[in-house]
């Protein structure tokens, strides 16, 4: 087993959802448990689609996550 003891310095994580409050929960979940690793909200991006084989919106976000 190989235990790395490196500092991250930058985290990009994606999420989706059909709806914006899971969205929104989803990202809120992970920027608690980025916190623990002092990683910060740097940037982030959103985009909305229409998801054809559901026949409603699937909303998507790019969270760019930096140390502190």
């Amino acid at each position: 087993m190989n235990i790395s003891l490196e500092r991250i310095e930058d985290k990009i994580e994606f999420f989706e959802a059909f709806d914006l409050r899971t969205l929104e929960k989803k990202i809120e979940e992970q920027i608690e448990i980025n916190k623990a690793l002092l990683l910060g909200v740097h940037a982030v991006q959103h985009q909305a689609v229409f998801h054809a084989d559901r026949g409603k919106m699937m909303y998507s976000a790019v969270v760019h996550f930096k140390a502190k």
